[in-house]
């Protein structure tokens, strides 16, 4: 029989308690989105993942990133620096999100808009 349960594959240091009682998941491959380098929006809503995503982080023209109810989805706000472009960002609802705001400096030239609500 087919799972119906699906997730994004294990990230990068994963929490292994929640990675065992997903281990039966049906895992998608998220990192495919990397090679879309064109990208100027990325949203990320409510997407079962689990650690962290480095290759979500490399798109030279995105300009909009929101991330949002995306619980177990580690990141740092120095991550956006693979965003040279980025005008605005939108985060939601994300409890591993970590980093000194000041890192937000590299995107002076170009963001417009941050909105981090938790």
């Amino acid at each position: 029989s087919l799972n119906a349960f699906h997730k994004y594959s294990d990230g990068e240091d994963p929490d292994e308690e929640l990675a065992a009682e997903t281990a039966t998941y049906t895992p998608l491959d998220i990192d495919v989105i990397s090679n879309f380098r064109k990208l100027h929006r990325l949203n990320i809503d409510g997407a079962f993942m689990n650690g962290r995503y480095p290759a979500l982080f490399n798109f030279p023209l995105l300009e909009k990133l929101r991330i949002s109810l995306c619980c177990n989805f580690k990141w740092e706000l120095e991550m956006l620096s693979g965003f040279p472009l980025l005008r605005e960002l939108n985060v939601k609802y994300n409890r591993f999100l970590r980093g000194d705001i000041g890192s937000l400096n590299v995107l002076k030239h170009t963001l417009e808009k941050v909105k981090i609500f938790d």
